[in-house]
C-alpha cells in the first residue's frame, strides 16, 4: 500500500460513485471495446483496464488506489486479469468499479484454416483432446464420491488416494440448503457440491490420513429415506485450481472482543456449527463486509487465542472458532467498521488462501521471524507450529519492530515463551523509544540484522519469514 493524498479514502471513492458523476466518460453509454481501442487508452490521464472481458475507465480511481498509480498503470490499455489475479483476486471489483464500466471486449472473429494448415490444426485438437480426456479419467481414477444412508444418518465419502490427508485439507460447509465439501490437493481442489432438502445439520468429519478417505457425516433433521443426496450444483464432482473455483464465505458470529494493546484487538469468530474448517499455518483469509452499498474485502491471517508454553503436543485451536488479531486505525473504514460490532453480529469469513508450505520450515535448523506491528500475526501459528512439531530446529528468533513500548503485541507472552523453550529467543526493536528504553533502537537494517540472524553452524539451513508494512518488507528483503 502507498500513502493516499487527504480526501481520497475508500470511503471518499464509494461517495464519488454515488454522486452521480460521469466516471467513464461516455454519458452512460455501454460500447464494445477492441483490442486496438483498449491499447489507446495507456496513460495515466486516459487509462482502460480490461478484467475478464469487462473494461473499465480506471482513470478517476488511480488517487483512489490503495497499491498506487504506478501498479494500476502495469496493466493500462491491456487485459489486467492475470496481473489482479496475482495481486488481489479477493477484491470485488465489480462492486467496486460499477460506475466506471465502459463495456465488453468485442470477440475477435476466428478465420477458418484452409489446406494443410486446416489438417495439422485437427491433429492438434485430437492429440489435445486425448491428453485431456487421460487427464480427466486420471482424475477420477484418484477423486471420486458415494453416499449411503441410516434412518438417521447421512455419510458422504470421498476417495482421494491422497497420502497424508490431514484435516487443513478438508473444508465442509453445509448452509443455505447447499452442501459443500472441498478437499485441497496443493494448489487444485476436488469439491463435491449439492443444493438439496438439507436444512443445517450437525456435521462430523472423519479422516482417514493415510488411504486418503474423507467421511462427512451428517445427522437428518428427520428419519426419511432419501432417494439422491441432491441436486449436482455447476461446480459439483470438478477438480480444478484453487483460483479458478472463487472465493466461499460462510457468516461467522462474533463472540468476544478483547483488548492487546491501545490500538489493537483480538477478534474471536465462531464458525457455524455446520462448517468443518481448520485454517492451515501462514495462510489467510478474507472478512467481508458491504460498507456504505460496497461490498469491502480485507485480508487478515488468523492467530492462536495466546501463546501455549507447553509444547507437548500438535493442537487445533481453530475447530469451532478463528481468531484475529486487528489493528484499529483511526481513519480506516474496514476496521472501523469491525471495531464497531458487537458481540453476536456476524461477519462472512471466506475459506483459506495463501502458499506457504510447512516443509520449508520442517527442512532448516535456524528460522528468523522478522515482524513490524500486526505482521507479528502470521508468526503466532508459525511459532506454535515450529516449536511444537520441528525437531530439526535448533534456533527460533523472532526480531520484532514497532514504534513504542506500547505497541508490542502479546510482550508478556512472548518473554515467557523465551524463558521456557531454550530454542526460541525475542528481540524487541524500537523506532520511536522513551529515554528510559534500554533495548535496541531504529528500523530495520543490514547492520541491524546482522547482530541477530547467524546461523547455528556455517553450512545449517536457514528460513528467514518476513511480514510487516510495504517498505519494511522491502527494506528487509534488500
Amino acid at each position: 500500500q502507498v500513502p493516499l493524498k487527504p480526501g481520497r479514502s475508500l470511503m471518499d471513492w464509494i461517495r464519488l460513485t454515488k454522486s452521480g458523476k460521469d466516471l467513464t466518460g461516455l454519458k452512460g453509454r455501454l460500447i464494445e471495446v477492441t483490442e486496438d481501442e483498449l491499447a489507446k487508452h495507456n496513460k495515466k490521464e486516459d487509462c482502460w483496464i480490461c478484467i475478464r472481458g469487462f473494461v473499465y475507465n480506471v482513470t478517476p480511481y488511480m488517487e483512489y488506489h490503495p497499491g498506487g498509480e504506478d501498479e494500476l498503470m502495469k496493466a493500462a490499455g491491456m487485459d489486467g486479469t492475470d496481473l489482479f489475479d496475482q495481486v488481489h483476486r479477493w477484491v470485488n471489483y465489480e462492486s467496486m468499479l460499477k460506475e466506471c464500466l465502459v463495456g465488453r471486449m468485442a470477440v475477435k472473429p476466428i478465420a477458418a484454416p484452409k489446406g494443410e494448415g486446416f489438417k495439422n490444426e485437427m491433429i492438434s485438437i485430437m492429440l489435445y483432446s486425448k491428453v485431456y480426456v487421460f487427464f480427466s479419467s486420471l482424475y477420477f481414477l484418484f477423486y471420486s464420491y458415494d453416499w449411503f444412508q441410516t434412518d438417521s444418518l447421512i455419510t458422504i465419502v470421498i476417495y482421494t488416494k491422497q497420502k497424508d490427508m490431514n484435516a487443513e485439507l478438508v473444508i465442509v460447509d453445509c448452509q443455505d440448503r447447499r452442501l459443500r465439501g472441498e478437499i485441497i490437493a496443493d494448489d487444485h481442489s476436488y469439491l463435491v457440491e449439492v443444493g438439496s432438502n438439507c436444512e443445517t445439520f450437525s456435521l462430523l468429519v472423519n479422516i482417514a490420513e493415510k488411504i486418503g478417505k474423507v467421511e462427512i457425516i451428517l445427522k437428518k433433521k428427520d428419519k426419511i429415506n432419501w432417494k439422491m443426496l441432491g441436486q449436482p450444483l455447476e461446480s459439483h464432482s470438478t477438480f480444478i485450481k484453487r483460483t479458478d473455483r472463487g472465493l466461499f464465505y460462510r457468516r461467522c458470529k462474533l463472540v468476544s472482543k478483547t483488548e492487546v494493546t491501545h490500538d489493537t484487538k483480538l477478534f474471536c469468530l465462531m464458525l457455524p456449527k455446520s462448517t468443518h474448517l481448520c485454517v492451515p499455518t501462514g495462510q489467510h483469509v478474507y472478512l467481508k463486509q458491504i460498507i456504505a452499498g460496497t461490498e469491502v474485502v480485507k485480508p487478515y491471517t488468523p492467530v492462536l487465542p495466546f501463546l501455549p508454553l507447553d509444547f507437548k503436543e500438535p493442537s487445533c485451536h481453530d475447530g469451532a472458532y478463528i481468531y484475529l488479531m486487528i489493528k484499529i486505525y483511526s481513519c480506516g473504514l474496514f476496521t472501523q467498521a469491525l471495531d464497531h460490532l458487537q458481540v453476536g453480529d456476524y461477519i462472512s469469513v471466506s475459506n483459506p488462501e495463501g502458499n506457504f508450505k510447512k516443509s520449508q520450515v520442517q527442512t532448516s535448523e535456524n528460522l528468523f521471524l522478522l515482524a513490524a506491528g500486526t505482521g507479528f500475526t502470521p508468526m503466532v501459528k508459525l511459532l506454535n507450529f515450529a516449536l511444537t512439531e520441528v525437531s530439526c530446529l535448533r534456533t527460533v528468533k523472532l526480531i520484532f519492530f514497532n514504534k513504542t513500548e506500547d505497541d508490542i503485541l502479546w510482550r508478556h507472552q512472548l518473554e515467557q515463551l523465551a524463558l521456557k523453550d531454550k530454542r526460541f529467543e525475542v528481540q524487541f526493536i524500537l523506532s520511536q523509544p522513551i529515554k528510559d528504553w534500554v533495548g535496541k533502537q531504529g528500523k530495520i537494517s543490514s547492520s541491524l540484522l546482522s547482530e541477530f540472524v547467524k546461523r547455528s553452524r556455517k553450512d545449517s539451513k536457514v528460513l528467514i519469514c518476513i511480514c510487516g508494512p510495504t517498505p519494511f518488507t522491502e527494506q528487509g528483503v534488500q
